[in-house]
């Protein structure tokens, strides 16, 4: 039997339409989600982390940015 392939829904970083370098993309699967370079067109590594530990990071950045 053959695993059933896991959509991640990948989701572009809304800074990533600004032309500048830094594109990233995020995309959930059971128990981790996974980062990619947008510029790879999907065909670059992914970064898997853990839900915490992107929830913590993303909490991060919306603090930095609000204090700019």
């Amino acid at each position: 039997m053959e695993p059933t392939a896991v959509n991640p829904r990948w989701r572009k970083s809304s800074y990533s339409d600004n032309g500048g370098t830094a594109c990233v993309e995020a995309g959930h699967v059971p128990g981790a989600v996974l980062i990619r370079d947008t510029k790879n067109d999907g065909t670059g590594p992914t970064l898997p982390v853990t839900p915490a530990a992107w929830s913590r990071f993303t909490a991060r950045i919306r603090t930095n940015v609000a204090v700019g």
